[in-house]
């Protein structure tokens, strides 16, 4: 698995670096807009029902995000990236979950790392715009565990 900053003492960034690490950051939340897009379709069953239509509410949620970081890389004088990350899909809707679930984990602790990295450059304000999208993520964090039957994974240890 990637190393994070946390790991990598990599707290002290320069504004070019954190726009790069934002980039990456925004090609998650595309990659979470198809996921939630195609999942919140393609699952079936009466168990499903309840998650299926938070993962519609979930899509509109990272748009919102997607927009928020690619101003911040422009607010930084970078280009925001086009290319999301891979989606990986199943015919298994567990599995399925668990591929958000297991996404939304790597979001929180890059977003963690996001928010002490602009502590620590002065960027409050982005700072702040970081911490109120985490807040967003850990109840997709908290939907997909409790669809999962399962507790909400402690994130917190570095990888």
């Amino acid at each position: 698995m990637k190393k994070h900053p946390s790991n990598e003492r990599e707290l002290r960034v320069s504004r070019d670096r954190l726009a790069e690490l934002l980039n990456e950051d925004l090609a998650r939340e595309y990659q979470a807009i198809i996921a939630y897009v195609v999942y919140s379709q393609v699952l079936k069953g009466a168990e499903f029902m309840s998650i299926a239509e938070q993962l519609q509410s979930h899509a509109e949620e990272e748009l919102k995000h997607a927009l928020i970081i690619s101003r911040q890389v422009d607010y930084l004088g970078k280009m925001p990236t086009v290319t999301p990350k891979p989606v990986r899909t199943s015919d298994d809707p567990r599995e399925m979950l668990r591929f958000d679930l297991d996404n939304e984990n790597e979001t929180i602790r890059n977003y963690r790392d996001r928010v002490r990295q602009c502590e620590a450059i002065g960027e409050f304000a982005l700072a702040e715009q970081i911490r109120e999208i985490l807040v967003n993520e850990q109840d997709h964090q908290i939907d997909l565990a409790t669809a999962l039957g399962e507790e909400v994974p402690n994130v917190s240890d570095p990888v």
